[in-house]
């Protein structure tokens, strides 16, 4: 790591143990980075602090979680924040926008009705896991020449509770079943059987896709709070990243380079 210089602002000395404390919230593989990342949120701290106390505000701790209380530093610049940084609400022509070009983030989940069997095993006992996948094998070879078996099979030799169902694992959507599970059901066709068994922490699965439902795209009247929420959050980041600029401007800080060479401008206080 670069050796460091002072960071002041306005002729006040950030500690060193100060900005090596702070950098445990900037983790980077490189430590230059996690340092300057550091120093430029402490610098943006004194300024809000500054400045709400040139403006004579004061606050009271309010609670930000159960048992935890804001600090009497972290009150004051809430509220200088709240006084000083006004973000324009999204007007309905900016939140049709919105929707427009993100419409694949507003669409109901695609769902997948599907059914396996499952040879449990843990992958730590190389034997038995071993032993599972053959078993898996056997039983795919079985489902090609008569498919119609899959059920009674399930029943009986699955160590999924939903063998008793015939393997039937109902609808599923994405991130309800294992990755490696949910990679080959949405790669299989409508009523296929997986060629290979499907191999997971859980052990080896036959999987059989029965049905494909397409997700629809939600309508704006349903998701424009959501939009409005989003953009309104948005708006207020930029407003408080220029206010921060207008800070950084007018005082006079050395030691540290206050725009990243990625533009940000930091506004974590």
């Amino acid at each position: 790591m670069a050796v460091a210089r002072a960071v002041t602002v306005d002729g006040v000395r950030i500690p060193r143990d100060a900005i090596a404390a702070e950098a445990q919230n900037h983790p980077s593989n490189d430590p230059d980075t996690a340092w300057a990342e550091a120093a430029r949120a402490l610098v943006v701290r004194e300024l809000l602090l500054n400045e709400a106390r040139r403006l004579g505000l004061e606050a009271e701790p309010e609670s930000v979680a159960p048992g935890k209380r804001e600090t009497d530093e972290e009150a004051l610049i809430r509220v200088l924040l709240d006084q000083e940084v006004n973000a324009e609400e999204p007007d309905e022509e900016e939140c049709r926008a919105f929707y427009e070009a993100n419409a694949a983030r507003f669409r109901s989940p695609d769902l997948f009705e599907a059914a396996h069997i499952l040879f449990a095993a843990d992958p730590r006992d190389k034997e038995n896991y071993t032993k599972a996948v053959a078993q898996a094998e056997r039983t795919i070879r079985e489902l090609e020449k008569k498919p119609e078996l899959f059920a009674a099979i399930a029943r009986e030799r699955s160590d999924c509770p939903s063998g008793a169902d015939g393997g039937m694992l109902g609808q599923v959507t994405r991130g309800q079943t294992a990755p490696e599970v949910e990679t080959f059901l949405f790669a299989l066709e409508e009523g296929q059987i997986s060629p290979v068994p499907v191999k997971s922490r859980y052990g080896a699965h036959v999987l059989r896709l029965d049905r494909r439902i397409s997700g629809e795209a939600l309508p704006f009247d349903y998701a424009r709070a959501q939009i409005a929420a989003l953009l309104e959050e948005r708006n207020w980041r930029r407003a408080a990243a220029s206010y921060i600029a207008r800070l950084s401007a007018a005082a006079q800080i050395d030691g540290i380079d206050m725009q990243p060479a990625d533009g940000r401008t930091e506004t974590r206080a």
